[in-house]
């Protein structure tokens, strides 16, 4: 379900990633996009213009004040038919302004999950790769859904990378 897979929570020196006590705290790569206006562009989610952001690949990356990055998991995620996933920012970066969101896993989707960062603060904010950005929590229902994200053919089914708004 969850490759790689951490079977105990790692702290060492890091932030926190692995089983936790309910759920899978999940790390972000070392892969970013970072929002820029350099263009004057609005954001349009119906129209998205890859020229809105900086790609950087970085064991730590700077997110400047009150900007936005886009990341991905380290963990590639397998949900069962029967289960929903809800993902929330570790409280590590949310004390710092830090805040994470991600939409929720449906039953069947699959991939690396894209990690939405948003510094809400006057000052560049500090992103740790290849440790813990978030807490998956696991919901298991009494029966399987009727129709899932595969059956549905989601659009971001299977996503690998960094995936940008799709229409």
């Amino acid at each position: 379900m969850i490759e790689p897979f951490e079977e105990a929570q790692v702290r060492e020196g890091a932030i926190s990633f692995g089983v936790s006590s309910y759920g899978y705290d999940m790390r972000v790569s070392d892969e970013y996009k970072i929002f820029t206006n350099v263009h004057s562009t609005v954001i349009d989610p119906k129209k998205f213009e890859s020229e809105n952001f900086v790609e950087i690949k970085s064991p730590v990356v700077t997110i400047p004040p009150n900007s936005f990055a886009l990341a991905k998991s380290v963990e590639y995620f397998r949900i069962p038919r029967s289960v929903l996933a809800v993902c929330l920012g570790k409280s590590t970066y949310a004390r710092c302004g830090i805040i994470c969101n991600v939409t929720p896993f449906e039953p069947e989707w699959e991939g690396t999950v894209t990690i939405e960062i948003s510094n809400t603060t006057p000052l560049p904010a500090k992103i740790y790769s290849n440790e813990g950005i978030c807490q998956v929590l696991f919901f298991e229902s009494d029966e399987p859904c009727r129709i899932s994200y595969k059956d549905k053919k989601g659009k971001y089914q299977g996503q690998r990378g960094i995936t940008l708004p799709r229409l």
